[in-house]
């Protein structure tokens, strides 16, 4: 049921913007984060952000809101190969309001299959999102 549930639908200019950076040819990391708009019930863009390290990422993510972020990352495997990642991570601090929390958990589903990513990601704690983080959720898709 959860799979199917939409709390928010997701603003129509954000959809552009997401399929045109699924077809980015730039080699750095870029971050799209997202917020919910609450009066509108729609997932809407908060921030761009080029050439950004998962480390300043962090520093960018609300300690105690919510947020959606699709992250163009430089992935540098262990075998020399190197692969540009989107990965969607949802961040969802502990000790945001309760009904923060469920709106955004939500309208996830919803802006992941929008997005049409397949590397979900979730940090309940913005200091967790660091580079090793990401390698290591990184390594399981080889």
């Amino acid at each position: 049921m959860s799979e199917t549930l939409s709390v928010c639908e997701v603003d129509e200019d954000l959809v552009q913007k997401l399929k045109k950076f699924r077809l980015r040819k730039e080699t750095n990391n870029a971050a799209i984060i997202m917020k919910i708009d609450k009066d509108k019930q729609l997932v809407i863009l908060d921030e761009e952000y080029e050439d950004i390290s998962p480390d300043g990422l962090k520093e960018e993510l609300p300690e105690r809101q919510p947020r959606f972020v699709v992250y163009s990352y430089k992935y540098q495997h262990d075998d020399g190969r190197v692969s540009y990642p989107l990965c969607f991570i949802f961040s969802s601090p502990v000790g945001c309001k309760v009904e923060q929390h469920i709106m955004y958990a939500g309208s996830k589903n919803t802006l992941v299959h929008t997005a049409q990513l397949t590397k979900v990601f979730e940090i309940r704690n913005t200091e967790d999102l660091t580079e090793e983080w990401l390698r290591e959720k990184l390594r399981f898709f080889r």
